[in-house]
């Protein structure tokens, strides 16, 4: 059984955490630059419409990023894993 609580918390530090890391800050830069866009485009209604877009899937992706993250701890919570953070 400690070889599986190793497995599976080599697996979330080694491979999950710094994905995540990568894809909030993959959605961070898309929502940056969705609102640059915007402030650049301040007077083109077509080109604003596609930055909001751009503002709109980086939150989403942020925030299903931390959905992902939370999920995470419930289930290593629930099987009482040690993380070393």
């Amino acid at each position: 059984m400690d070889r599986l609580y190793e497995f599976i918390t080599n697996i979330i530090t080694e491979i999950i955490d710094p994905l995540l890391v990568l894809l909030v800050t993959a959605g961070v830069a898309y929502f940056i630059w969705g609102v640059a866009m915007y402030l650049i485009n301040a007077e083109k209604p077509d080109e604003r419409k596609k930055a909001q877009k751009h503002m709109i899937w980086g939150l989403v992706g942020i925030l299903i990023m931390v959905a992902v993250r939370s999920i995470l701890e419930i289930v290593v919570s629930t099987f009482n894993v040690s993380l070393p953070y």
